[in-house]
């Protein structure tokens, strides 16, 4: 296998999320050269004409059935990841440093993600978020998880993940990373303190307002 597909970051939109790309793709090549590939979740055709030239590459997901939210697609999307080693991303993920040390952390069968701290403490449960998942070849979790996205209307993929994990579950398929490489913006407001941040993730409706006023502003 080609050296350049042994490790790689992916993240993926549709029509109505590819407004960010160009502030995401800006922000991640600033500092990381890993090769990063897009997938199309129903991008608009000028988006995807202006992409070719920006990413690694382009996955295409076919018969995308009618309704099926960007989010739902997500772990049925990694399970098609053109890379041996993968680290998923956001895209109102706000790339900070130089993330490939994320690969450091995966564990072979196991998803590496930051625990949601917000959820956990208002859930009494330990949550984990979706916005930033790392993981080699193509785990049973990930297979799960996948699978559970056709047979649910449960509103988020965090949330389906959630549900097929039981605390045992969790403690053997995720692994957690530091909190530096998915810094919530819930966690901002809390002022919750986390040392070198490399990702701010920007969640929900107030989150995509801030990065479009940084848009805006630049």
């Amino acid at each position: 296998m080609n050296s350049s597909m042994r490790k790689g970051f992916m993240t993926g939109c549709d029509q109505n999320t590819e407004w960010m790309l160009p502030w995401f793709i800006e922000n991640y090549k600033k500092h990381n050269n890993t090769p990063l590939t897009v997938m199309n979740f129903g991008m608009s055709n000028q988006c995807l004409e202006w992409l070719e030239t920006q990413v690694h590459s382009i996955g295409m997901m076919r018969n995308i059935p009618k309704g099926t939210s960007g989010w739902h697609l997500k772990p049925i999307s990694m399970l098609n990841s053109p890379f041996t080693t993968t680290c998923w991303i956001d895209t109102d993920c706000e790339v900070l440093g130089d993330i490939s040390s994320v690969f450091n952390y995966i564990l072979p069968e196991k998803l590496a993600m930051v625990e949601d701290v917000p959820w956990s403490q208002r859930s009494g449960e330990k949550w984990h978020n979706s916005g930033i998942v790392a993981f080699t070849g193509k785990p049973t979790i990930l297979q799960e998880w996948a699978q559970a996205i056709h047979n649910t209307n449960i509103r988020g993929d965090q949330e389906v993940l959630h549900t097929i994990l039981d605390p045992l579950r969790t403690a053997v398929m995720i692994t957690d990373l530091p909190n530096k490489f998915n810094y919530m913006r819930v966690q901002m407001i809390d002022g919750t303190k986390v040392p070198d941040v490399l990702v701010k993730h920007w969640t929900g409706y107030k989150g995509k307002e801030h990065i479009r006023s940084i848009m805006k502003n630049d």
